[in-house]
């Protein structure tokens, strides 16, 4: 792999240590609420869902094609895909393509049939609303929280809407009574042919994609990813059934028709902030194949079924 860029050790700790001041400002709330025992359910969700700690996000990777002088003598020159070349360490592309090859192949088709169709628009953040249709109040998975319109109300919602969700990690979690009310029947076999880039789920995933790519992914990338789905997820809450006021969450009420303009006008908004981040992220996996003289093509490794 020919190196096109080498950064002195002064320079390359500067971002490194940049990077960590910002995944450390980003991480604060979760990381004293988990110390003291405590959860949120709008600023948690990322942790939990995804299962990446915030340690794992504050390791800095530069990508392909970077040397790293002087970070021979660091904890780097042991990371996995990782080699020294002199006094510096860069990554060893050719490892991480070998162990990684089919999932890059994957993320890479999914992203670029996602970037190739038009959003859908009308979900209105029903995924929410049909996880807790017609179960008893033990059972729904933020217990602690109050239905802003009771559970009858909130089934009502779900009952007289058209539910159109296109997103399989969405739509599992459909309850019983309402999986038969989706107009999609999206299973993991089939996520590249129902993938579209309206969907609020499928805006959070490129954080996904993201980090389970690093370090291949450079992690200014992954950092705007992370914010991007921060974001997302906030209105996912806002527009779920839960009121969430104490928090400080005002309830977008897709129930109306001012809620739903709402709803509208901001998912326009994150899927074109998603598809520049979907476009970023395919530049840089065909960067790194063209890099490579192509991948092997391995099977999908397991951890991306959540």
């Amino acid at each position: 792999m020919r190196v096109t860029v080498v950064l002195a050790r002064e320079e390359w700790r500067g971002l490194e240590r940049a990077h960590a001041e910002r995944v450390d400002a980003a991480t604060a709330g979760h990381r004293t609420r988990r110390a003291d025992g405590r959860a949120h359910p709008v600023e948690d969700f990322l942790f939990r869902y995804y299962n990446h700690s915030p340690a794992k996000l504050r390791r800095w990777h530069p990508g392909a094609g970077v040397l790293l002088e002087g970070a021979a003598s660091t904890e780097r020159a042991g990371w996995r895909h990782h080699e020294v070349v002199g006094d510096g360490v860069r990554l060893d592309l050719g490892s991480f393509l070998d162990a990684r090859g089919g999932t890059v192949s994957f993320v890479r088709e999914l992203l670029t049939a996602t970037l190739s169709r038009p959003p859908h628009l009308g979900c209105f953040g029903l995924h929410e609303w049909a996880m807790v249709h017609r179960l008893p109040a033990d059972d729904i998975r933020h217990s602690g929280w109050p239905l802003r319109l009771g559970p009858r109300g909130t089934d009502e919602v779900v009952e007289r809407h058209a539910v159109r969700c296109s997103h399989f990690d969405a739509y599992r979690f459909f309850t019983e009574s309402a999986a038969p009310l989706n107009q999609l029947r999206p299973t993991r076999e089939e996520q590249v042919a129902h993938e579209q880039p309206g969907c609020l789920h499928a805006g959070m995933d490129v954080y996904k994609w993201a980090f389970k790519l690093a370090p291949l992914v450079p992690s200014d990338l992954t950092a705007d990813a992370f914010d991007l789905a921060r974001a997302i997820r906030v209105l996912d809450m806002q527009a779920s059934p839960y009121d969430l006021l104490e928090l400080g969450y005002e309830p977008v009420r897709i129930e109306t028709s001012e809620g739903k303009t709402e709803y509208l006008t901001r998912q326009r908004e994150f899927t074109v902030r998603s598809n520049a981040l979907r476009r970023r992220l395919v530049e840089v996996l065909e960067q790194g194949v063209a890099r490579s003289g192509g991948v092997r093509e391995e099977p999908v490794d397991a951890s991306l079924e959540r």
